[in-house]
């Protein structure tokens, strides 16, 4: 019992150390899984966000294919693969060509209305001029009142301005512009656009009209190739 306490006095600096070296061995252990934890909780992260697009695209892959069901005209499926950086011009590329029968002054659309044509085709890809641009302007005539305008771009990608539109025009917000067929360029009945504003100007002989396009042209990556009767016998006589 006397020499009891010398022993454990004797015994405190060897004791201490093995209970530092413990300590500093576990935090060693305990960072190293939460280091691991961390990283698999990384992984995770990125697994569920890759899930989250894919089910994205495939939710825009079915809303494309159901508006390509709809359609009396032959079409193929294309994908955006390059966007003109030029902010002047709203062109993109697309990863179908002549080897697919694509040629210029095509129409394309998205699965919510028409996008633009096709100005350029190489083999393997063509470009696009979208309907927003300033140089390209679509016929179009109001679903409500059969009334026929002229949809150009303005340089924005949601907004389209109505030319000449008369004063006493038969034309109201939420009208619908869908294509007329007028010009041949493109078939009848693509929707283009949802008008937005009528602004009518006191002593002048038009209004100010503008419309939100129907597609979406600075979201869509997947769009319609759409083939008209004349192209479609063509490309089947091709097929064949």
């Amino acid at each position: 019992m006397l020499v009891s306490p010398v022993y454990v006095v004797a015994n405190l600096p060897s004791q201490g150390v093995q209970n530092l070296f413990g300590f500093f061995s576990d935090k060693r252990v305990m960072q190293g899984k939460i280091a691991q934890l961390e990283n698999e909780l990384l992984l995770q992260q990125a697994a569920s966000a890759k899930m989250a697009q894919l089910v994205l695209e495939n939710n825009r892959l079915r809303d494309l294919l159901g508006s390509a069901a709809k359609l009396q005209e032959n079409i193929v499926i294309a994908e955006i693969v390059s966007i003109d950086p030029d902010p002047q011009k709203h062109e993109i590329i697309i990863d179908k060509g002549t080897i697919d029968d694509a040629y210029p002054g095509q129409p394309i659309l998205d699965a919510h209305g028409l996008i633009g044509q096709i100005i350029a085709v190489s083999q393997l890809n063509s470009r696009v001029l979208l309907i927003s641009d300033h140089s390209h302007s679509v016929p179009v005539q109001v679903a409500r009142s059969n009334l026929r305008l002229i949809a150009q771009g303005t340089g924005a990608t949601n907004k389209l301005e109505l030319m000449h539109v008369q004063s006493t025009a038969d034309i109201q917000p939420g009208d619908l512009l869908i294509s007329s067929g007028l010009g041949g360029r493109f078939p009848v009945g693509y929707p283009v656009g949802i008008v937005d504003k009528v602004e009518h100007k006191p002593g002048k002989p038009f209004s100010e009209v503008t419309a939100i396009p129907s597609a979406k042209l600075d979201r869509s990556r997947h769009l319609l190739l759409v083939f008209t009767e004349g192209r479609m016998a063509n490309r089947n006589g091709n097929d064949g």
